[in-house]
């Protein structure tokens, strides 16, 4: 079994250290005898959706978007059949943005790829800072850092989780991220995987699964990365953080 992961622009949608994402996915698998591959592909590349097993698209800069959207609506239609055939995908930042309908920033509209029906405002001031979200998708508080400008709205879509401490998606309706069959969008930097090894399972579980793999992940000890974890959790947001 073989999993294999591309990794789109990498050159232009990689702030924050978001490629240690990749690391997370590789290593877990590695640890678990389950092999795995990396695709990076720059804004020309032709992509085969049908030869991945899971899609990571960054964070970056307004200008950087731009140039990424433009490219994303000419592989539309596969990258959507992908989603909708339960393709596992994370997209931080940036990446998150561009797969909703809009991204306005005052009379400049970046149009996404209507993926998910998302809209993003600009609005005045950044959400800056640690963040610290409850999920069902992990038993642990997910962590990470936020730096945005953007406000994010979700409609009818289920968040990734609810706002212990942070900003989230716009700062206002208390949620983070969100989530659309094995799609997972999320403002969270730092990188995102490494802190939270349980939702970095649930993204390869996801994949595995997809493949036909149905065993169970084996576990591992994942000390260091609970520390790291709770850490953060208890830092920022205190005896909140434990509750469920």
């Amino acid at each position: 079994m073989e999993i294999t992961i591309g990794h789109l622009y990498p050159d232009l949608l990689n702030l924050y250290g978001d490629r240690g994402n990749i690391m997370a996915l590789v290593r877990r698998l590695e640890w678990r005898g389950i092999g795995a591959k990396i695709r990076e592909y720059r804004l020309h590349d032709d992509i085969d959706f049908a030869a991945l097993d899971i899609v990571f698209l960054g964070g970056g800069s307004d200008r950087e978007q731009m140039l990424v959207c433009a490219r994303l609506r000419e592989i539309r239609s596969a990258f959507a059949d992908y989603v909708e055939s339960d393709g596992a995908v994370i997209a931080i930042c940036g990446g998150y943005q561009l797969l909703g309908e809009y991204y306005r920033m005052g009379d400049a509209v970046i149009e996404g790829l209507r993926i998910l029906d998302v809209r993003t405002e600009n609005e005045p001031g950044r959400l800056i800072g640690n963040v610290v979200i409850r999920s069902p998708l992990s038993s642990m508080p997910i962590v990470g850092f936020e730096n945005h400008g953007g406000r994010t709205y979700i409609g009818e879509h289920t968040p990734l989780g609810r706002v212990i401490t942070g900003g989230g998606n716009n700062g206002k309706d208390g949620h983070e991220g969100v989530q659309y069959k094995n799609v997972l969008g999320t403002y969270l930097h730092g990188p995102l995987l490494p802190k939270n090894p349980e939702l970095c399972d649930w993204i390869l579980r996801a994949a595995l699964l997809r493949k036909g793999y149905t065993s169970e992940l084996a576990p591992l000890d994942d000390t260091m990365e609970i520390t790291a974890n709770r850490a953060v959790a208890e830092r920022f947001a205190g005896k909140m953080a434990k509750r469920p």
